[in-house]
């Protein structure tokens, strides 16, 4: 059992996404030992996945190795593993290979999946974007329709392929939806020659009246009016009853499609089962004010796998600021604990407003009295996106690819690898 002989304060954190490496970070260089584990070796700036998945961005600019990013804290070991269980009683973590891991404190920092309703076959036809596994095979599966068009002879089957749904209207969807559309009608139609891809058709489908509940509905309504401008078409009050592998099928009108995308919910991660906790529906765990798990204070659940009410009554939003805080505001818990000193007041979540893109030209941005939108609003989502990106070469690397889309409206990676590449 690794850390059994150890005598310092032992910290395992579980997941490496914004939180976990945030509590890792501010733990970094302390009287402590950290052991962070994560099922893939790098951290990922997931705001940005849906840029890789467009083909704007490559992986190397939004992803970078977690053991790079903390090599300087001689303290924290990097483990690359998946974890199976907790076992909560002897305080160990259980690993998929038999390994066990002792803790005095766990901060579980696991995330959260695609939640498709009750429906999980569907995945097989309607693929996510959380990874950037999830990433890379969305922009190969989107550029491989294309080649397959290309040389269809039925012209039936050629507007059929050409035809791209995104389940879900909130960022991601909006997103992803506005990407697509810009990369088929923009700026790869002298590709190819026997079809053209400006007559692509990409249709957003939303169960709920309008799109990105989560922003005042005026921004809402713009964004929505923006997206038609890029030839998005808007299918609002459209559940989705069935998903296959030529198209959807909502509020009975099916609509053959080449690829179907999916962002229409989450589901967190199965740590509520580990800890046998009560969770919501979204299976997030309910923490306490310091967001440790009710009746077992050396565990601390953060990010989209825990839920916590604000005094607004609203729970705290599952965004990558509010992970950060969460991640910082253990450390510091954990810290106060350590040097036996008074805890920090409750948490609590400061908004620092909510962004979306639409399109590359174009975003909104609600920062609750003050209101953004167009071309001004962009320039806020930028700058606040590069700003939180590691490292001054990534900065660097994606403003220089950005400013070159937009110019030359070119994107740099539209390579298909395939298993003989």
């Amino acid at each position: 059992m690794l850390n059994a002989t150890a005598h310092r304060h032992q910290v395992v954190i579980v997941g490496a996404g914004f939180g976990g490496l945030e509590a890792a970070r501010r733990l970094g260089g302390q009287n402590v030992d950290v052991t962070i584990i994560d099922r893939s070796n790098h951290h990922v700036f997931q705001p940005l996945l849906y840029q890789v998945a467009g083909a704007a961005l490559d992986i190397s600019q939004i992803a970078w190795p977690i053991r790079h990013v903390l090599h300087r804290f001689k303290n924290v070991t990097t483990l690359m593993a998946e974890v199976s269980g907790v076992d909560a009683a002897h305080r160990i973590v259980q690993l998929t290979d038999g390994t066990r891991i002792a803790y005095d404190t766990l901060i579980l920092a696991t995330g959260a999946t695609h939640a498709y309703f009750g429906h999980d076959d569907w995945a097989q036809y309607a693929p996510g974007l959380k990874t950037l596994g999830d990433a890379l095979s969305i922009r190969q599966h989107l550029l491989t329709v294309f080649e397959q068009a290309e040389r269809e002879p039925d012209a039936e089957q050629r507007r059929r392929l050409q035809t791209f749904v995104v389940i879900g209207a909130g960022p991601t969807g909006v997103e992803l939806a506005c990407t697509i559309a810009e990369l088929a009608h923009e700026e790869i139609h002298e590709d190819f020659r026997h079809i053209d891809t400006r007559k692509a058709r990409v249709v957003l489908v939303e169960a709920a009246p309008r799109v990105l509940s989560g922003f005042p509905e005026t921004l809402a309504e713009y964004a929505q009016r923006t997206m038609q401008q890029l030839d998005v078409e808007v299918l609002l009050d459209h559940p989705v009853t069935e998903c296959r592998a030529d198209g959807v099928v909502c509020k009975d009108q099916f609509i053959g499609a080449g690829a179907v995308f999916w962002a229409a919910g989450v589901r967190a991660s199965p740590v509520a089962q580990w800890l046998d906790v009560p969770a919501d529906k979204a299976g997030r765990v309910k923490v306490e004010r310091d967001l440790s798990v009710p009746a077992q204070p050396e565990i601390f659940v953060i990010g989209d796998a825990a839920t916590l009410q604000q005094e607004n009554g609203k729970p705290v939003p599952g965004l990558a600021p509010a992970a950060k805080q969460e991640g910082r505001y253990v450390a510091d818990v954990i810290r106060a604990r350590l040097r036996g000193s008074a805890p920090p007041a409750p948490f609590r979540y400061r908004d620092y407003g909510n962004l979306s893109t639409i399109g590359k030209h174009t975003a909104v941005v609600d920062f609750g009295k003050v209101q953004l939108r167009g071309r001004s609003a962009w320039v806020v989502w930028a700058v606040a996106h590069i700003y939180f990106l590691i490292g001054v070469r990534n900065r660097l690397l994606v403003a220089l690819n950005w400013l070159w889309l937009y110019i030359k409206g070119e994107r740099a990676a539209r390579i298909i690898i395939s298993r003989k590449t």
